[in-house]
């Protein structure tokens, strides 16, 4: 009975407590938002919170005390901030009253922070996490009051200006009771969970605070290192908390870009830290507050690198419309690493450690966008436009995709490895086509070359390696795990890599495509090289496709069986004129000894049978196209000199030795299809020179004495050069060597003072080759003309360097090269011609050989001097027999007067006749 009374009393004291203490806080709300002074406001609002809201249950919090103190408490806390912002332009030493009111307001603010704190320490206090509901006025209301004042701190240095000291002490005040509320808040916000079935209010709710931190972070992000990091930790922490709630709702874009950009600023941060470092000295600057300042910046580069990763891997299908923002972003940080060209230079310890923070997270950065349509989209654009600083990451971009592909599912590897396959897809190339146009655009750095590491091999230490070997290394590793149905578009890249104008990119299309091959089987190999021989077939010597696909073909042809190499033969026999261009490109060596022998008897047999119709045509001009590709065939044959037999070579001798005595300066310098016989001539007679009699040299001489007097195409003069520089190996008979030997010292000297810069450099070549192997010591100073083309010579055979050029000017050099190539190469793509003819993977079947040049007829006049000086060649060449003066000790056949006398009437006949007429 006693018990039940006293639980009674106790009841109606709990009831009349709670009555009064509701009258004394309607009073206290009266007062609070009817004042207005700001202490007033002030001294009411730290009574409910110091006095009576420990005695408020967590139910009634936001009903009875902060749904009606807080939004009040933001508004006065907002005035009082635009006064001091009002007044600070006016603040000085000497206005000592103006100074103790806005430290007053500020120590005002500080207040209103605190009680703030007081509320979140006492909802924190409860054994039991609140629901959102039953606080919902306390965030929204803290988050406005630490936005606005971290705002302040930030702009202190603006707003006060050289009187900052005179509040400096309040501001950090203020700035720490603001650390301080953010923190327990945050901490009390972690406490709270939000069931699956929440209300669109409570989403509601964490959407805000989480858009309102992401505010703060823009405000915090340089005023303290801690605060920033676990503002964003926390951010990321509730965004992933409640994914499947605020996934929808969230600003996406906003959140990834914030975390990029400070990536970036933190990464630049510790490039130009290192910078500083590097000038004051690594050993002496690790007690540095720049290095320390360093350290901190690198951490921070670290994490907001793995907290994006972390995010795009939550929200990556939200985050489409950020790809290329994504792509940016790698290129920036890419580009400030080696082998960049514009990448700083840092010491060793500090480049270590700011890859650890940059670049290391950038391969899991790429692998969680791997799956993004619109991220292949833009790293696959052909029509991409990127700085030039930009080009060489752009190109390690794909190859690091490439190397991660193998371990993705097909449908990732069919969005990177096809390109799009129809008209409504946005344009993107193939990846391997995109790797190799990209590999293009690298020419400044193809060529300085830079040095990336190379494959770690065992028991070796890590080289450094080319660009080119770089590329060929991930190429081929990522041709080796290559499904077999992506070899179609492989192949139909490599073909368009191969038939692009740049050839170090055809190269490495080479490359690729000869390890394809010999990595496959047998038959793919012969397949290979059966497409290739008949896109060589197709495609005019001239162009640089030809030249491309020769390359290949040389390569490829090596890779195949005896077998194969027959049925080659058998598909394009060197008997045939059409199928020469093929062989134009094969070294015999590659063969089989039966497969050489059939290819070096069928084109010997060719070659003699189109010199003997030209022979009894006539020698008509129109048929010495004809005679040019035989004789290019020739050349082929004669150059493997170790494999070539001994009757080959005599052969090859005849026909030299027969088309010397045909060739004429005056003709050769009208007709551009005979200086292109010149040009092969001399490069036979460069590798038969041993065999060639000492009259023919003369004759070779001769003939090119009178046309290097006159313009002529650089491919004749270093044809020249290839065969000045042969005579080094042959000893000149006495009785010759005053005909061949001036001859041959004017020649090198017109070539030698040549300023052309390529023939300039080959002249020095060829005459010092010349130089180190003659017995003829006496052409040597005959060929020098002046002190300063002597000088050049000394200097190049005592291999003495010039002065170097600094690695600025020659990068300069290099990107001034570079647009003039671009243009070049597109000017030889865009040509009508080239275009129209140029051969393809998909009409190599369809495709006729190019028409043979209409036969042109030469007029009378050039028929008569042609014969003339024929005749006169021959008769210079019987008299230097008949005189003794050639390499030869048998004397004259009894029947030469008899055939002399005959040519006598025959001579008398013809002047007789022209009288006549």
């Amino acid at each position: 009975m006693l018990i039940c009374n006293a639980f009674c009393i106790t009841t109606a004291i709990l009831h009349i407590y709670q009555t009064c203490l509701g009258i004394f806080l309607d009073c206290l709300h009266s007062l609070h938002h009817k004042s207005d002074s700001w202490d007033d406001h002030i001294r009411i609002l730290k009574i409910i919170t110091d006095m009576f809201l420990p005695h408020i249950g967590l139910s009634e919090l936001e009903d009875e005390c902060f749904s009606q103190i807080l939004p009040k408490a933001v508004t006065v806390f907002h005035s009082m901030m635009k006064e001091v912002m009002d007044q600070a332009g006016g603040l000085s030493s000497q206005n000592t009253e103006l100074c103790g009111l806005l430290r007053n307001i500020l120590q005002g603010l500080v207040q209103i922070i605190d009680a703030l704190s007081t509320c979140v320490r006492h909802v924190g206090s409860f054994e039991e996490a609140p629901d959102l509901d039953a606080i919902r006025s306390l965030p929204t209301c803290i988050l406005k009051v630490l936005r606005e004042t971290f705002q302040h701190c930030k702009d202190s240095e603006e707003v006060y200006c050289s009187r900052l000291s005179l509040v400096a002490d309040l501001l950090q005040g203020l700035f720490k009771e603001a650390y301080s509320l953010q923190k327990s808040f945050l901490e009390l916000l972690d406490r709270i969970s939000l069931e699956s079935s929440a209300s669109e209010e409570e989403v509601s709710d964490i959407v805000t605070v989480i858009h309102s931190l992401l505010d703060i972070c823009s405000l915090i992000s340089n005023l303290d290192i801690a605060l920033h990091a676990n503002t964003w930790k926390f951010l990321i922490r509730q965004s992933i908390k409640y994914h499947s709630l605020v996934e929808e709702h969230l600003h996406h874009h906003d959140i990834s870009s914030s975390l990029s950009d400070n990536l970036l600023a933190s990464f630049h941060n510790c490039v130009e830290l290192a910078e500083q470092i590097k000038h004051i000295g690594l050993q002496e600057a690790k007690q540095s507050p720049e290095y320390k300042l360093f350290q901190k910046s690198a951490k921070m580069c670290r994490f907001f690198a793995n907290t994006l990763v972390h995010y795009i891997k939550e929200f990556k299908f939200f985050l489409t419309k950020c790809c290329s923002s994504f792509h940016q972003l790698y290129l920036q940080i890419i580009s400030k690493f080696p082998p960049s060209l514009c990448a700083p230079e840092l010491p060793t310890a500090l480049s270590e450690e700011l890859k650890a923070a940059a670049l290391v997270p950038m391969d899991a950065f790429l692998l969680q966008l791997l799956s993004l349509r619109p991220f292949a989209e833009v790293a696959l654009r052909q029509d991409l436009w990127l700085r030039p600083e930009q080009e060489l990451p752009q190109c390690l971009l794909l190859v690091s995709i490439m190397g991660q592909l193998s371990c993705q599912p097909e449908e990732v590897m069919q969005l990177w490895f096809t390109g799009s396959q129809f008209s409504e897809e946005t344009p993107r190339l193939p990846l391997y086509q995109a790797v190799f146009t990209s590999f293009r655009r690298c020419h400044a750095e193809r060529n300085v070359p830079v040095l990336l590491p190379g494959v770690m091999l065992k028991g070796q230490a890590q080289a450094q390696v080319t660009l080119h070997q770089h590329f060929c290394v991930q190429l081929c590793a990522s041709v080796a795990v290559l499904p077999p149905e992506h070899f179609p578009v492989l192949e139909r890249c490599l073909v368009d890599a191969v038939l692009q104008a740049d050839t170090q990119t055809a190269l490495l299309a080479t490359d690729v495509w000869c390890f394809t091959a010999r990595y496959g089987t047998a038959e793919l190999c012969l397949h290979h090289v059966l497409l290739i021989a008949q896109l060589v077939k197709v495609c005019t010597a001239e162009r640089y496709q030809s030249f491309h696909l020769g390359l290949l073909l040389k390569r490829m042809v090596s890779f195949m069986t005896p077998n194969h190499q027959m049925e080659l033969i058998a598909q394009f026999p060197p008997s045939e004129l059409e199928n020469l261009r093929v062989w134009h490109h094969i070294l015999l060596r590659a063969l089989s000894q039966d497969a050489r022998h059939r290819v070096q008897t069928e084109i010997l047999d060719l070659t003699q049978k189109v010199l003997t119709d030209w022979q009894n045509g006539g020698y008509k001009l129109g048929q010495v196209d004809k005679v040019n590709v035989v004789l290019l065939s020739l050349l082929v044959v004669v150059r493997e000199q170790a494999s070539v037999e001994e009757e080959c070579t005599l052969s090859a001798v005849k026909i030299v030795t027969q088309l010397w005595s045909r060739m004429s300066p005056d003709q050769i310098q009208t007709h551009p299809v005979l200086q292109f016989t010149l040009q092969l001539l001399l490069s036979l007679s460069a590798v038969l020179v041993k065999n060639v009699k000492p009259q023919v040299i003369c004759q070779a001489l001769l003939c090119l004495d009178a046309v290097v007097a006159q313009k002529c195409a650089d491919q004749l003069l270093l044809a020249a050069l290839e065969f000045l520089s042969s005579l080094g190996k042959v000893f000149v008979p006495p009785d010759s060597q005053s005909q061949i030997l001036p001859k041959l010292s004017g020649l090198f000297g017109v070539l030698l003072a040549d300023r052309y810069w390529l023939l300039h450099q080959h002249a020095l070549e060829a005459f010092s080759y010349f130089a180190e192997n003659t017995n003829h010591e006496e052409v040597i100073p005959q060929s020098l003309f002046g002190e300063e083309i002597k000088t050049e010579v000394v200097n190049y055979l005592s291999k003495t360097v010039n002065a170097k050029e600094d690695v600025d000017s020659r990068l300069q050099r290099l990107k001034q090269e570079t647009l003039v190539i671009q243009q070049h190469n597109e000017t030889l793509e865009n040509n009508k011609e080239n275009v129209s003819n140029k051969p393809t993977a998909d009409t190599v079947e369809d495709t006729e050989p190019c028409p043979k040049k209409a036969r042109q007829e030469t007029s009378a006049e050039e028929e008569y001097s042609r014969y003339i000086q024929t005749a006169e060649s021959a008769l210079k060449a019987l008299q230097a027999l008949t005189e003794g003066k050639a390499n030869t000790n048998a004397p004259p056949p009894p029947w030469l007067e008899s055939r002399l006398r005959e040519l006598q009437t025959l001579i008398t006949h013809i002047s007789t006749v022209r009288h006549t007429t």
